[in-house]
């Protein structure tokens, strides 16, 4: 039964004209075709978000996916560069309701990958979804335990998690951060025995408005793991870093604020990158409305930040993503952004520059076409084995689920 429902899904997906290699939309302003788009997964509604990780062990970067509307945390395991443009083997790994955001870690050190969700709405928890220790098991759903973290439970709307050592001590902790009332950046204490879930312990370090992204980083270069945060909301909006006072007391509660800059704008997901390839990382934030927001690091301290802003070109959406890469391999970085509200505009794109990283405007790639809306992360990664940078993200509002965008840059050179 379950082979026939497969076969009927995919069916489902070629009649709905998805099929791997559609391409949407035609040459907008000037800014070349869209790339061909491949949907990895359909299976639900409401993707949002991508996150990456080797789940099976084989190399190849895997995906998993919170699925809001559904209410399903999904992974799609990569079937290697042959087969990447069709359907991946996926499997639910657990039914929770409003969940915005999933990420794979190794959280009991057993040697399989992990899932923790974090549920926004009325769930108001952070889920550990527990991986068989059978890796045969992996894609059986029945072999996956899902549980919420008791310290969780209706403290905030949760938005946000990303695994890191944060003191020094027993396994993995947990950075996390929610939205609106009652909203904090703070991490989980991992305890001696990661799956005693009643025994993981919550410390806040800072007030929130709505977190979009955390990133553990060093960032004053003192060995331990420090948090770079973007926050679209409230008094403390904009993008900073806070600093972590030691692993010897990191539960302490006292983490410095260090100001990298938008607080005059609405920040959405950044990401953090040497831009200027002076061997320190900068930082780049999508920003409300149109806009790419650079912050080019001066300095080793974290404390001296440049502020430029790269404009959209025309017939984009709003901001909502950027990741960096060489897309078309001159050497030099590159800019993929997502949008939302982009029905009948741009959802995807990337941009260069011609002279220095800090020029007033980049000229505007096409990527998506006019198709989708809602988009969320952006990953660049080499999904087909050909040497260039292929853009995977989601949809959320038209349904076009978790997908990739295949670079021509390697099919049209001679």
């Amino acid at each position: 039964m379950k082979a026939l429902s497969r076969v009927f899904t995919c069916l489902l997906v070629v009649i709905g004209g998805v099929a791997p290699g559609v391409r949407s939309g035609a040459d907008a302003g000037g800014r070349g075709d869209p790339w061909l788009r491949h949907t990895i997964d359909r299976s639900g509604n409401g993707a949002d978000g991508v996150r990456l990780g080797d789940a099976n062990g084989d190399g190849l970067p895997d995906v998993v996916t919170g699925w809001e509307e559904s209410g399903v945390v999904n992974i799609c395991l990569n079937p290697g560069p042959e087969k990447v443009r069709g359907v991946w083997p996926s499997v639910a790994v657990g039914q929770v309701r409003s969940v915005e955001d999933a990420v794979f870690v190794d959280l009991d050190a057993d040697g399989a990958l992990d899932v923790v969700s974090a549920c926004e709405g009325e769930t108001r928890r952070v889920y550990v979804h527990w991986a068989p220790k059978d890796r045969s098991r992996y894609l059986d759903p029945m072999a996956w335990e899902a549980l919420a973290i008791p310290e969780s439970m209706d403290r905030m709307q949760w938005m946000y998690v990303a695994p890191a050592q944060v003191d020094g001590a027993r396994g993995i902790d947990l950075v996390a951060g929610g939205k609106n009332r009652g909203a904090e950046i703070g991490w989980f204490e991992a305890p001696q025995d990661a799956r005693d879930l009643p025994a993981w312990k919550w410390h806040p370090v800072s007030g929130a408005g709505w977190v979009m992204s955390l990133l553990p980083r060093d960032m004053d270069g003192d060995g331990d793991v420090d948090v770079v945060v973007s926050d679209r909301k409230g008094r403390m909006r904009g993008c900073r870093w806070l600093e972590n006072p030691g692993k010897a007391v990191a539960a302490s509660g006292k983490w410095m604020n260090h100001d990298i800059g938008g607080r005059d704008v609405e920040v959405m997901f950044m990401t953090l990158d040497d831009l200027s390839q002076d061997g320190i990382p900068d930082a780049v934030a999508a920003a409300k409305p149109q806009k790419l927001d650079v912050f080019l690091r001066k300095g080793g301290t974290g404390n001296a930040w440049e502020r430029f802003s790269i404009p959209f070109p025309e017939g984009a959406g709003s901001a909502k993503a950027v990741a960096s890469g060489d897309i078309d391999l001159d050497g030099k970085l590159d800019l993929a952004f997502s949008c939302e509200h982009a029905g009948g505009r741009s959802g995807v794109m990337w941009l260069s520059y011609a002279q220095a990283v800090t020029d007033s405007v980049w000229t505007g790639h096409e990527i998506s076409g006019l198709e989708g809306a809602k988009f969320d992360l952006v990953q660049l990664l080499d999904l087909d084995g050909d040497g260039d940078l292929d853009v995977l993200t989601c949809e959320e509002t038209e349904n076009l689920g978790v997908f990739w965008y295949e670079n021509p840059l390697r099919k049209s050179e001679p």
